[in-house]
């Protein structure tokens, strides 16, 4: 789910793809990304560990994320007007960032010390990076109140980067690839 997801969000902001497929498209793709993410860590929270606080906590702010993620990316599809941009489009889409980076310095936390041979900790690392492009996404995608974009460059490459980093973290973890890593 979480690859799958990753792929929209990847597909909806690749460099050019934006402009030569609308905006509409690109946020439709987005909003159907989002839905598959939150499907994702709402299976991701429903089979965490309770008794492991890190993996618990990394997986309910992460989900949190994920459902303002569906507002921000429901929202843009049909927000027009500055104030709806900047209300239900950027405020939820920076708190969503927010708790991303929060859920993945938590899953961390959860993998433990540096191990460059845990497709766990590989899978962390990669995902931190990719909430730490949401987030820079999510400041460069602030609407000015004169509804410019800060940065609508950077808001794509963050997020694109950010996807790519998603994605391939949810590859890494596939029960097939750890079969492939133990022959």
């Amino acid at each position: 789910m979480f690859a799958i997801g990753s792929t929209l969000f990847a597909l909806a902001t690749a460099p050019g793809f934006p402009g030569w497929a609308g905006a509409a498209t690109a946020d439709s793709l987005c909003f159907a990304g989002s839905w598959f993410f939150t499907t994702a860590a709402w299976i991701q929270l429903v089979l965490s560990d309770r008794t492991r606080w890190f993996d618990r906590a990394a997986a309910t702010t992460q989900f949190a994320g994920t459902l303002l993620f569906n507002l921000s990316t429901g929202a843009a599809v049909w927000a027009h007007a500055v104030t709806e941009q900047r209300d239900y489009v950027w405020t939820p889409d920076a708190t969503g960032s927010a708790l991303f980076l929060i859920s993945g310095v938590l899953g961390m936390l959860a993998v433990g010390m540096p191990d460059l041979r845990s497709r766990d900790w590989c899978a962390g690392a990669i995902n931190l990076a990719g909430c730490v492009a949401f987030g820079i996404s999510a400041l460069a995608a602030f609407v000015r109140p004169d509804g410019v974009t800060a940065d609508e460059w950077l808001a794509n490459f963050g997020t694109f980067v950010g996807a790519l980093c998603f994605l391939a973290a949810a590859l890494i973890v596939l029960p097939r690839f750890a079969r492939r890593a133990r022959a």
